[in-house]
């Protein structure tokens, strides 16, 4: 739950299936680093900054296409870029969450296009969370992210 911080990556590689949040280059060298000392291939979710707030965090559409178009992620072989997650603002303007999320799901078809078009395994969009999950679905979400729904709101 969170900001993944590069210091915790070495705790969560042996056990995630999926990291959903991978916000910078840095990051994603982390995990590769960490993954090939376990002898792991993580599969990650490039994080995009679609909301108007300043708590979230992730790349701009046009950080992640400066980093995609560099080409030193392909020499990493411990990760697996599986798709994009992103966050919208956290409000009740359902206009503005679905422009939000349509926003990444055009960028999303703009990245698969232009660096893994050949990859089975980019197919993730990953966006929705409890309070927006039904606009989410309606502007192609393939993961949502529901743990208050499920498990209640978090008291801290």
């Amino acid at each position: 739950i969170g900001h993944l911080q590069t210091n915790k990556i070495k705790y969560i590689v042996p056990y995630v299936a999926l990291i959903h949040g991978i916000d910078s280059y840095k990051l994603l060298a982390e995990v590769d680093k960490q993954a090939g000392k376990v002898g792991r291939t993580v599969n990650c979710l490039l994080q995009l900054h679609i909301a108007r707030e300043e708590t979230k965090f992730g790349f701009s559409f046009d950080e992640c296409r400066e980093m995609l178009a560099s080409g030193e992620w392909k020499l990493f072989q411990n990760i697996r870029i599986c798709g994009l997650m992103g966050m919208a603002t956290n409000t009740d303007n359902a206009e503005q969450i679905k422009t939000e999320f349509c926003s990444l799901r055009n960028f999303f078809r703009e990245v698969k296009d232009e660096w893994f078009s050949e990859s089975e395994a980019f197919k993730e969009l990953s966006m929705g969370m409890s309070h927006d999950y039904r606009e989410a679905i309606a502007t192609g979400s393939t993961l949502i992210r529901v743990g208050s729904k499920i498990f209640g709101d978090r008291n801290y």
